[in-house]
């Protein structure tokens, strides 16, 4: 009589090297912080009046043209900067260097620490740079990152991105049904495919 299959044994992540580990969390929270200024230098706040309605001196002329750059509205993107940080709407070139450093938080940190086990369960893709939904979850969960990590997020930061960002990101990219539906589901078997939209392209 044959002895009944055993299942296979879960994948085992090999234990990082601390000291590597806490290196990529320095340079990668170096980066973050670099980051945070290029968004403080986005940012377009602009103080508004105690009463909160403008007076007829601050009503824009209804035949004026919006001002340029160049006739001094500080909150206007200029040539060199993007009009939003959200990895969509930039250009071909910042796209893809943005995607290049994406990827580096993701690979270097995001996995190694958070990524458990591969299963039909909870699928993943090695080339999720070509699903667009997981560039957008992954960017918008690494900007988050960025800001709640930083020194100025106060103590609860960290606990507020696990809670509010990573743990909805996560649920929502590794569920069966999500972009990965069908991609890898066991780590000995790598598969990518990007599943059909639900409108054709150009539409």
């Amino acid at each position: 009589m044959s002895e009944p299959a055993h299942e296979s044994e879960p994948v085992r992540i090999p234990d990082h090297d601390l000291d590597d580990l806490v290196a990529t969390v320095t340079r990668l929270v170096a980066e973050s912080r670099k980051q945070g200024e290029t968004l403080a230098r986005l940012s377009d706040d602009q103080p508004s009046r105690e009463d909160g309605e403008p007076g007829d001196a601050d009503r824009p002329d209804a035949t004026a043209s919006p001002p340029s750059p160049a006739d001094g509205d500080p909150s206007a993107p200029t040539a060199d900067e993007p009009a939003s940080v959200f990895i969509l709407a930039l250009a071909p070139k910042a796209y893809a260097t943005e995607l290049a450093a994406l990827t580096s938080w993701v690979r270097d940190l995001l996995m190694p620490v958070y990524g458990r086990e591969i299963t039909t369960g909870r699928p993943w893709c090695r080339q999720w740079q070509e699903h667009p939904e997981a560039v957008a979850r992954l960017h918008a969960l690494w900007l988050a990152w960025q800001q709640l990590t930083d020194v100025q997020a106060g103590l609860t930061g960290p606990s507020t991105w696990h809670r509010d960002h990573l743990d909805p990101a996560l649920l929502q990219l590794r569920t069966p049904d999500g972009p990965f539906g069908a991609c890898t589901t066991s780590a000995t078997r790598p598969h990518h495919r990007l599943l059909a939209a639900p409108e054709p392209a150009g539409v």
